[in-house]
């Protein structure tokens, strides 16, 4: 085989058969380096044919329903489509402390307990240090949980045939290796991709499938490090956010060919683990005895995936005593939060130039849609006020420019999670309630902000 020069960039895979400063693919500086690369004789037509598999109609084609591998874990079933696909890939990343190795050592000892042999394989951690996290996490480590600390892939497969798992848990894809490309380092397009590719042939093999989730490195711009083709290779793509020193996980999918992408389950870390939450709308509420209300406190119901979650909105109006007065949102952009408060200054006839605004919500879950307009504004309303809102009413609507309600998607979800949950009035853009049936919730349809201000604040 004849053997040649050429320049590859680590960061996105290009490659250039000169030396290059900068990669034109990726822009990074610095990135591509020298490879040898060996061209393999071309075979000749005569003595290799590819053998083509007959052409089948569409409505000829059988299907099957996927086997799923269900965990005690209810938000982790969530995000997953109802559990674990039997032949499926997924890769999982976070940034580092997020509790992505946390997290899968729960699930391996999990389907453990339920029979099933998990192969957890780390090229980043000893035995020991793996040892010491599950010792301080899980209370009783089950029989079938058997870890190996190596990065060589071809050492992994092996192993693969000798234990038999229904789960592995390869952390990280970035640190292994396959021998068949010595050329290239741990962490490189070539070798994370084929090693990614190794694994989903053992994980889709017919006659004895096996999941597989790999742990993926983030990068500075909180994406998953490697070629964008990684993604595309795996069933499903599971990324844990969550700011650190917060206890609040959130686990989302981008990716799922076998559940709903952008589905999210709610967990939150201690020491004794991720802690999965169960009832969303509970955590993210206060709970107050009796019927105590407090100025600057508004509910609503947002949407995470498939799932309406009842969420309580808190805002905090002072004097200001600078010239440029603080607009401060920890859980939305600070530019909708102006918008907001413009609206409130031009058609709920308030003033806001001498004041600060500060809006968050309880247990720091971002606001993204716009469904939760309504209740920011009354959040702020109330706080300007001095008078709570009572504890049973709920707002639920988009606020445009022109002061007037907007209707909001998925609303009779929305509703019937709040039916379920007790409460009694809720709020909505007019023209968006009817044909809703009810047991205990009241819809009111109201057309602008002035008209909700009238209403609750009389």
């Amino acid at each position: 085989m004849k053997k040649r020069i050429i320049y590859r960039c680590e960061n996105c895979g290009y490659q250039s058969s000169g030396h290059l400063g900068r990669c034109p693919e990726c822009s990074a500086w610095n990135s591509i380096k020298e490879t040898l690369m060996e061209d393999k004789k071309e075979t000749s037509k005569s003595k290799i044919k590819a053998e083509r598999k007959p052409i089948k109609r569409l409505q000829e084609v059988a299907t099957t329903n996927s086997h799923r591998i269900v965990t005690s874990i209810n938000e982790f079933n969530r995000v997953m489509g109802g559990g674990i696909v039997k032949d499926s890939i997924t890769i999982l990343s976070a940034k580092p402390g997020a509790g992505k190795s946390t997290l899968l050592l729960q699930v391996a000892n999990d389907l453990a307990n339920m029979n099933y042999k998990v192969l957890y394989a780390s090229g980043e951690e000893s035995e020991s240090q793996i040892k010491s996290r599950a010792d301080r996490i899980i209370e009783k480590i089950n029989d079938d949980v058997w870890v190996i600390s190596d990065n060589s892939m071809d050492n992994v497969l092996g192993i693969i045939n000798e234990v038999d798992p229904d789960l592995i848990i390869i952390d990280s894809i970035q640190t292994f290796t396959l021998d068949e490309f010595p050329s290239s380092r741990a962490g490189s397009p070539t070798q994370t991709m084929e090693c990614a590719n190794a694994l989903v042939e053992v994980a889709k093999n017919i006659d004895r499938p096996r999941a597989i989730i790999l742990v993926g490195q983030m990068t500075k711009e909180d994406e998953i490090a490697g070629v964008r083709a990684l993604e595309h290779l795996v069933d499903a793509v599971l990324i844990i956010e969550g700011e650190s020193g917060e206890e609040l996980r959130t686990l989302l999918t981008t990716k799922n060919r076998y559940g709903s992408t952008g589905e999210m389950g709610f967990f939150y870390i201690t020491d004794k683990g991720m802690i999965s939450i169960d009832n969303p709308s509970e955590y993210f509420m206060t709970s107050r005895e009796g019927n105590k209300v407090m100025p600057g406190n508004a509910i609503t119901v947002v949407r995470e995936g498939t799932r309406p979650i009842i969420l309580e909105i808190e805002s905090l109006v002072s004097d200001s005593f600078t010239p440029y007065p603080s607009r401060i949102g920890e859980c939305l952009k600070r530019e909708q939060l102006n918008t907001l408060v413009s609206i409130i200054e031009q058609r709920g006839g308030m003033k806001f130039y001498d004041k600060n605004v500060v809006i968050k919500t309880t247990g720091g879950i971002k606001l993204k849609e716009q469904a939760s307009n309504l209740a920011v504004l009354m959040s702020i309303i109330s706080s300007v006020k001095s008078v709570g809102i009572p504890n049973d009413t709920v707002f639920i609507a988009d606020v445009g420019l022109t002061g007037e309600l907007k209707r909001v998607p998925s609303l009779e979800t929305r509703l019937r999670e709040l039916d379920r949950m007790g409460f009694k009035k809720a709020y909505v853009a007019p023209h968006s309630g009817k044909g809703i049936k009810t047991n205990n919730l009241k819809i009111i349809e109201l057309e602008t902000l002035r008209d909700v201000i009238r209403s609750i604040f009389n």
